[in-house]
């Protein structure tokens, strides 16, 4: 359950950290998207209002910290630590959201992860290390991501993680100036007995042997 040590909190395995996102981080975060720009822009949220706006990077941070307070989000950035370095170098971004508590305990879940990145095991290690630790620490019962049909690098990340398909949302979402069909994946606890990160290091140990 929620409690004055949910957050702030960072959650780290290897060189991967999930840390949350701060306002000092605009820098970094604003080179990193704008170098992605391109291998974003499908999949990138907008608003349906002709006259309405995104919000700016300081809009959002506080707009998600009002929320993490609040026990209704988790907005991490990832990063990952340099060889030989102590420094951490930010790699992506992945946001809890919408946590609902009482008889639901549930919550969805979004990421993207730097292009040049892509393919390294990243996005997966960081959703099974958020997924984990909504299950485990906070007890909630069930984990949703919505992705759309197109996103093949995406649905890659779903499928070895082994969540459970659940459909298709038509124009769920508005999503680079219209609205969007998606499909829902989802996991509950008692699904995942192990949690999600330790059969997934497994795995991939496995397979590199």
């Amino acid at each position: 359950m929620w409690s004055a040590s949910s957050w702030p909190v960072t959650l780290r395995t290897g060189a991967l950290s999930l840390r949350p996102i701060r306002h000092r981080d605009k820098a970094a975060w604003t080179a990193l998207r704008h170098r992605n720009a391109q291998w974003l822009a499908p999949w990138e949220a907008s608003n349906p209002d002709p006259e309405g706006f995104l919000p700016t990077y300081h809009q959002m941070v506080r707009s998600l910290s009002a929320q993490a307070r609040a026990g209704s989000a988790l907005p991490f950035l990832i990063t990952e630590q340099e060889p030989g370095s102590r420094e951490d170098r930010l790699v992506g971004q992945l946001t809890v959201s919408g946590i609902t508590w009482g008889s639901a305990m549930t919550a969805t879940l979004g990421y993207w992860v730097d292009s040049d990145r892509a393919g390294h095991g990243i996005a997966p290690t960081a959703v099974a290390l958020a997924t984990d630790y909504c299950f485990g620490d906070l007890g909630l019962h069930r984990m949703e991501i919505n992705i759309r049909p197109e996103n093949r690098a995406s649905l890659r990340v779903v499928e070895k993680l082994s969540f459970r398909d659940e459909g298709l949302r038509p124009r769920y979402l508005h999503i680079a100036g219209q609205w969007a069909d998606h499909r829902s994946f989802a996991l509950t606890a008692e699904e995942v007995p192990r949690g999600l990160l330790t059969p997934w290091l497994e795995g991939r140990q496995a397979r590199s042997d």
